[in-house]
């Protein structure tokens, strides 16, 4: 783990923000992101003041793969298989059946057992499994449920549905915990597992560890002797149960929400040919309004490709060519959404996130009228909130961070530009379909259209180039590269800014311009992604 990985653990651990972090060090929050993007080192004097505020030694801070926290877990190493958005990778590649077997395996087993505070003699756990469209979620699946049921656990499983489905019926339901088989926005060749715990929210970094530690066989790190965990034998072994109503009861749960008809509306839908493609147009359709679908004939290898909210022109030119009101594209497992307006403009989730915390605000509904961004927003978004009297928090990029930051301080609602926004009230992740509802609600409840309701934002031309390498944290720290980001930022001369960071899901080094123009921002981009590529980082 590097230095930068165990400080976002240390302070996310505590409950602190990286404001908070750096007013107590005495130093910027840019100075602790980027430590914390292993973008910079922190000086000596600051190790040993977090040295004491974490309450570990300068050795777990400074040395590298050596895990930070419990001494009883110190042989747990984090990170290895789970990042920020659960264990992904390329199916059968970096992410087998066999890991997946293993994840039902632990997580059957786990909840019966006194590391997971049951104490009920006999307790048979309760997990819910969801899938997104990728072929490879079926084989993912199976092999989950197999680990579930072999470690005397029921299994329920809801086929294919969205992220924020699974949930939603996890915590109404009362589940143990709940799964999701998706690798979100990323092609149909990668997959991942994401767990959610009984309160509907991501799994905590601890029992993640175990379970990273069950994967690689270290048992002595669960605190067993045995070579493996115990199978469940006659009448122990887990029973799977077809849970489809439970899906039905969380598209009930999004019809409720509104309250409007949309009698009046023409719904622009592309599902991403993934996980909503049988959920979205269903609640739309039953809210009355028109709606035109596209990206809703999966066939397992088409998910993401040339559609939803990560490529939207196929939708934008259906608004425009039906004449319709708004559309909305979704990712493939439907946690996130991105806006189409009238006129075929994008509104992104920067923009989504301003409209609804000016609706929030008019209503009384927003608390200490904060939202909650990541170090992606645009700062003329930032700005924008700020004439309507709305304070923004930023985090570390990653839904998960978003809702920590909520949680912690009792915020409204937050997100991400990509289209992750979370509303407190309603859900405990990102809801593409719940985020689309609420948009219609404001067109409805303002009479007016969504390029009126957007006009007041403005926006820096942003430029982000995705540079696939072979070593993220070699490639952003190397000298070359640094010093291009140095050239850049004299260019730019304050007026715009230079991020780059990690992606924590895909081998990737981000590299985000902001600047007074979209030629210029391209421009300086290329800058540094020429660094990247002469320091032989670049898999091209």
């Amino acid at each position: 783990m590097s230095i930068g990985q165990k400080i976002t653990y240390l302070r996310t651990s505590i409950g602190i923000s990286q404001e908070e972090l750096a007013e107590s060090l005495g130093i910027s929050r840019q100075s602790v992101s980027k430590w914390e993007m292993d973008q910079s080192l922190p000086q000596i004097d600051k190790i040993l003041q977090l040295s004491e505020m974490f309450g570990v030694s300068t050795d777990e801070l400074l040395k590298d793969d050596v895990a930070v926290g419990d001494s009883s877990k110190k042989g747990v190493k984090r990170k290895k298989y789970f990042g920020t958005d659960g264990f992904r990778g390329e199916a059968n590649v970096s992410l087998t059946s066999m890991q997946a077997y293993k994840v039902g395996r632990f997580l059957g087993w786990y909840f019966a057992s006194e590391l997971s505070g049951c104490q009920k003699s006999g307790y048979r756990p309760r997990i819910v499994v969801g899938k997104d469209t990728r072929r490879s979620s079926y084989m993912l699946e199976y092999s989950i449920v197999a680990g579930i049921t072999a470690s005397g656990a029921d299994a329920y499983m809801l086929h294919v549905t969205t992220t924020p489905s699974v949930s939603y019926v996890t915590r109404l339901d009362e589940f143990d915990c709940g799964i999701m088989i998706t690798a979100s926005h990323n092609p149909f060749y990668d997959n991942g597992i994401k767990v959610i715990n009984s309160h509907g929210e991501k799994l905590d970094d601890e029992t993640t560890e175990l379970i990273e530690a069950y994967i690689d066989g270290d048992m002595e790190a669960l605190g067993l002797s045995e070579p493996d965990l115990p199978l469940a034998k006659r009448a122990k072994i887990g029973c799977i149960h077809d849970y489809v109503a439970g899906r039905n009861r969380y598209i009930g749960y999004l019809i409720s929400i509104a309250s409007n008809s949309y009698k009046n509306l023409k719904i622009g839908i592309d599902s991403a040919n993934g996980a909503s493609w049988n959920i979205a147009s269903a609640v739309f359709s039953a809210l009355g309004a028109e709606t035109h679908v596209i990206g809703n004939e999966p066939d397992g290898l088409n998910v993401n490709s040339g559609c939803g909210s990560t490529n939207v022109e196929a939708l934008r030119r259906l608004v425009k060519e039906k004449h319709l009101d708004v559309g909305f594209a979704f990712d493939g497992d439907a946690d996130r959404c991105i806006a189409i307006d009238e006129n075929g403009n994008t509104v992104d989730g920067d923009a989504i996130i301003y409209i609804l915390a000016r609706r929030m605000k008019s209503k009384g509904t927003l608390s200490s009228d904060t939202v909650v961004s990541t170090v992606m927003s645009n700062s003329g978004f930032v700005g924008s909130l700020k004439k309507i009297g709305i304070k923004c928090v930023q985090t570390d990029v990653g839904d998960r961070f978003v809702y920590e930051c909520m949680h912690n301080n009792d915020y409204a609602i937050g997100g991400e530009q990509s289209g992750h926004i979370i509303m407190k009230k309603y859900a405990t992740t990102g809801d593409g379909i719940l985020t689309a509802i609420m948009i219609a609600e404001e067109i409805c409840d303002s009479k007016s259209s969504l390029s009126k309701l957007a006009e007041p934002i403005t926006l820096y031309p942003q430029h982000t180039v995705n540079v696939k390498v072979k070593d993220k944290a070699a490639a952003i720290s190397d000298e070359g590269v640094q010093s291009a980001k140095k050239q850049v930022e004299d260019m730019i001369n304050g007026n715009g800014r230079v991020l780059l960071r990690k992606s924590g899901t895909e081998p990737v080094v981000r590299v985000m311009i902001e600047a007074q123009t979209a030629d210029a921002c391209e421009k300086y981009a290329e800058v540094i992604v020429q660094a990247i590529r002469s320091g032989g980082y670049a898999v091209e």
